[in-house]
């Protein structure tokens, strides 16, 4: 159960074994002398790895592995930071697929059909404006700009409470009462709550709930729990949509600012997007540009000033006279 408005982050944990290469048997010393061995050759020094092999042919067209890092950024986000090892096989077999259609479409002399000349122009146009954008993204939103945002964006960043708190969730009012009741007996909170809290998860802990902002839970328990003062108890118990609570705060504090990690996914998205605004608005003012209507022609020149002048109401038609 949680009360807080906000989900909580869950981080899940992958774990790679690795395997483990036997041991060899110990063997006894061999107390007979050796037979005289030939002389070995020497060993022949290993070819060094090509920078781009070439990891299979189609029909004598290779396919290297640059072709597969490539491919690998046209597939759905979470497989591009990946490494290739981890996706090789399928997209290797997916290349080869690709191969056989590019070359038989090739032998067909599709690249002699004005269709098909139209489409390679638009996706090269398509090509040139991603890799442009990316090369100026690169270049412009850099680790500094970040950081330097970063820091001006803390400046702004209004300064938030925390508050430390423990508290003990049940069904009934009578039921928290009690509960107020024992604390102020002397009753350890810890206890009450490992024995008589709903709320699960914080009674195993004792009931402690840890910081929080007050944006962070119900509104409710939110302005309850900010009321109090260090090492202050609710007096009284407090409805939320879960029950009751009692509610101690443990500690006050003001927020530590989100670090840079934390913000620096958001500030590099935001940078993008200015610099990318900013790189049209400069483009479009140094473009003649010219538009159209959707059937090519030259659109109507738009009024410079509204007619203000009453119209003149159109006279009646004379009667027809009868015959």
């Amino acid at each position: 159960m949680s009360f807080r408005l906000r989900p909580l982050r869950v981080a899940v944990a992958v774990c790679a074994v690795a395997g483990i290469a036997g041991l060899a048997a110990a063997q006894q010393p061999d107390t007979k002398a050796p037979a005289a061995k030939p002389a070995e050759a020497p060993a022949a020094k290993p070819a060094e790895p090509a920078k781009d092999p070439v990891v299979a042919t189609v029909d004598g067209q290779p396919i290297h592995l640059s072709d597969l890092e490539t491919a690998q950024q046209s597939l759905p986000q979470q497989y591009r930071n990946i490494p290739l090892a981890n996706v090789f096989p399928a997209l290797l077999d997916r290349m080869i697929s690709s191969k056989l259609v590019e070359l038989d479409g090739r032998k067909n002399k599709v690249t002699d059909d004005p269709e098909f000349k139209k489409r390679l122009a638009f996706v090269e146009d398509q090509v040139i404006q991603d890799f442009w954008l990316k090369k100026q993204i690169a270049e412009k939103v850099t680790p500094e700009k970040i950081k330097q945002a970063y820091d001006e964006k803390l400046k702004s960043l209004p300064a938030e409470e925390e508050v430390h708190a423990r508290h003990i969730l049940v069904a009934t009012e009578p039921e928290a009462k009690a509960i107020i009741a024992d604390l102020k007996k002397g009753t350890p909170f810890d206890k009450l709550a490992k024995e008589k809290s709903t709320d699960k998860a914080s009674g195993a802990e004792g009931g402690d709930l840890g910081w929080f902002k007050k944006t962070d839970m119900v509104k409710e328990f939110a302005d309850a729990a900010f009321a109090l003062k260090k090492g202050a108890l609710s007096d009284s118990p407090i409805k939320t949509q879960f029950g009751y609570h009692v509610i101690q705060v443990e500690d006050r504090r003001q927020a530590p600012p989100p670090s840079l990690d934390e913000m620096s996914d958001q500030i590099r998205q935001d940078l993008e997007r200015d610099m990318v605004t900013a790189m049209l608005n400069q483009l479009r003012a140094g473009a003649k540009i010219d538009k159209f209507n959707i059937d090519g022609s030259v659109p109507a020149p738009a009024s410079t000033a509204p007619d203000t002048k009453p119209k003149t109401p159109a006279a009646p038609a004379p009667a027809t006279p009868s015959k």
